[in-house]
């Protein structure tokens, strides 16, 4: 993720303090990881710096004195490029969950193997319901039918990928050790 442009386009709807961003952040991206104070700030800082947002005033709320932030024409067209730009998919697996079911195989007896994948299916199984309580409940916003759905695709191929490689576990163990 990139902080930078996330906050751009958080300013994209009107100029906000440093505390506003980071709690537009953490509602519309209910799912992420929340962004720390020191993080929004710092990020703040180089987007001055590139010249993307500009100091917008200071607001005072029983306080310290908070500087509002804007984006400049500079950081308008950043955040464009940024949009339109294809995201590529990533050439690498670099996922703890593929490197531990590798490792495990590699180390593993075939029915050690198969126990870790049934207990990381069940475990994605229950994650899944999870979601699925999240987005059905009757608070839930569309930030967080949004987040959801993301994560629960993500999980649902996690757990078609968990449940194929258990069906080559014993073929993967004899290529290995043979």
């Amino acid at each position: 993720m990139s902080t930078s442009h996330v906050l751009l386009g958080l300013l994209a709807a009107g100029n906000r303090h440093g505390y506003e961003l980071k709690r537009a952040h953490d509602s519309r991206l209910p799912r992420a990881k929340p962004l720390a104070f020191g993080q929004v700030y710092a990020t703040l800082g180089r987007l001055q710096r590139d010249g993307l947002v500009v100091a917008a005033g200071q607001e005072r709320e029983a306080g310290p004195d908070r500087t509002a932030y804007a984006l400049t024409d500079q950081g308008r067209a950043a955040l464009a490029g940024w949009l339109t730009a294809v995201e590529p998919p990533m050439p690498y697996v670099t996922s703890t969950l593929f490197t531990k079911v590798v490792v495990g195989l590699l180390a593993a007896d075939p029915d050690t193997a198969r126990s870790y994948l049934v207990a990381q299916a069940r475990a994605h199984t229950d994650r899944l319901r999870e979601l699925t309580a999240v987005k059905t409940a009757p608070s839930a916003t569309l930030d967080d039918v949004v987040a959801a759905d993301y994560a629960v695709a993500h999980l649902d191929a996690d757990l078609r990928w968990l449940r194929t490689t258990l069906d080559r576990v014993a073929d993967w163990h004899r290529e290995v050790h043979s």
